[in-house]
């Protein structure tokens, strides 16, 4: 799952790896869209599995943290509105989820990004953060299948 889920620089949201082209990849929007389109060698493309949050001692891998706001949260969306939690608030709430982060170097702007990014997985249905894919087999990211 962290490899097909992507975050493209300058369009907000996430977005599901669905194949590849010549040229570019297929990326569908996780928002209620599920719009389609060419995501190009020009666009800033990070995948989720190549993601970590700064703490005191070692980074840690952005699908650790999100399995930690899941463990926190049970389940279901964030508690806190990330639009209107002030930069206190936000702090308090990230201590929970990561209680040893870097309170030098991780922004107010990233939690709210992790905020919002949880909240899309989440809508989406995507709760399994441990999940590890096989590389694929083939030009479709359908075509991975799970490690054994």
């Amino acid at each position: 799952m962290k490899e097909t889920i992507l975050a493209i620089s300058g369009k907000p949201g996430l977005y599901k790896l669905v194949s590849r082209a010549k040229n570019s990849l297929i990326v569908e929007a996780l928002d209620d869209t599920h719009k389609r389109f060419p995501a190009f060698g020009t666009d800033r493309i990070t995948s989720l599995g190549d993601v970590a949050m700064f703490t005191e001692t070692d980074d840690v891998p952005l699908m650790q943290v999100l399995a930690s706001m899941r463990d926190l949260e049970k389940g279901k969306e964030s508690s806190v509105d990330f639009r209107k939690a002030t930069p206190d608030e936000l702090h308090e709430y990230f201590s929970k989820v990561l209680p040893e982060w870097d309170q030098d170097r991780v922004q107010n702007s990233h939690i709210k990004k992790l905020i919002q990014w949880y909240n899309i997985l989440v809508k989406a249905g995507i709760t399994d953060f441990e999940e590890d894919l096989a590389p694929t087999e083939g030009d479709n990211v359908d075509d991975r299948k799970e490690l054994e």
